[in-house]
């Protein structure tokens, strides 16, 4: 089975266990990812709040390669780049004249047809039935199940699980043997793009979920992000910091959570490379 594939930034940088722990379970799951040749950056989080025609162009310049090269579908794993796109579609679905300025600025043609999966949406869609197979060894450990900002909102249009309490990955984190917590912090905003800019108030708003996470019995913490992997597992010093004694429980995508789970191994994962050791 093959679906096409945007990578985006982040999986080629800072995340690049992301994109490793993706494409090995999709081969051990039989399923060829297809990268979308000559991609460029969404704009992620920069564009849209500097250059609303960029902040379109962008994205739209993605999905309309997409067109071109046949892809009916792509699996887009970066939580900030599906919400651009997604939200660059549909924009331009309903803005017939926004649809012209933009198609003529960037020089391709676009029909906005192309369906669009967060990674959650592709992993039930094509993994959920052949995943229970394939378990070897029980991911049996209480996870927090963390969400963040963009896999949800806005709601009107990506139109993903429940805003507040959305239970997608902790459907797949108890196939595969886990225990998903109930918590208070699922959605809460980690602080995202200004980790650099402000690491001050990131370490706040990321201390909030990962003492909440560790209060309710977690052994790690479980995301779909980029930016919120980066957040909990990178400035994690600076999360100590503001807590008052150090947490040291891992960040997982949800994607490694389940190499684990089908016997890949830890750098098959990238789990080697994150900051907070991890050892489940």
């Amino acid at each position: 089975m093959k679906i096409g594939f945007y990578p985006g930034c982040s999986l080629k940088g800072t995340s690049r266990e992301y994109n490793e722990s993706v494409q090995a379970i999709c081969k051990a799951l039989d399923v060829e990812l297809v990268t979308i040749k000559d991609w460029n950056c969404c704009g992620a989080t920069a564009a849209h709040s500097m250059n609303r025609a960029l902040s379109l162009a962008l994205p739209a310049r993605v999905l309309a390669l997409a067109e071109q090269q046949g892809m009916d579908e792509i699996v887009v794993p970066c939580a900030s780049c599906y919400n651009r796109l997604s939200v660059t579609q549909y924009e331009l679905a309903n803005d017939e004249n926004l649809k012209k300025e933009v198609v003529d600025a960037m020089g391709l043609p676009y029909e906005g047809k192309v369906r669009i999966l967060n990674v959650i949406q592709m992993i039930e869609k094509y993994l959920l039935d052949v995943i229970p197979a394939k378990v070897t060894s029980k991911f049996e450990h209480a996870v927090a199940c963390y969400y963040g900002c963009l896999l949800v909102r806005p709601h009107k249009i990506l139109n993903f699980d429940r805003v507040e309490d959305p239970q997608s990955m902790d459907r797949i984190i108890s196939l595969i043997g886990g225990t998903p917590i109930d918590w208070g912090f699922k959605t809460e905003c980690c602080g995202a793009g200004l980790s650099v800019s402000r690491t001050d108030l990131v370490a706040k708003l990321s201390a909030n979920i990962v003492k909440d996470a560790a209060d309710r019995g977690a052994k790690a913490i479980i995301v779909a992000c980029p930016m919120c992997h980066s957040n909990l597992d990178m400035r994690r010093p600076d999360i100590n910091e503001v807590l008052d004694s150090p947490i040291d429980i891992p960040v997982l995508y949800i994607t490694q959570a389940i190499g684990l789970a089908i016997g890949l191994s830890v750098e098959e994962l990238g789990l080697q490379r994150h900051f907070v050791k991890v050892n489940l």
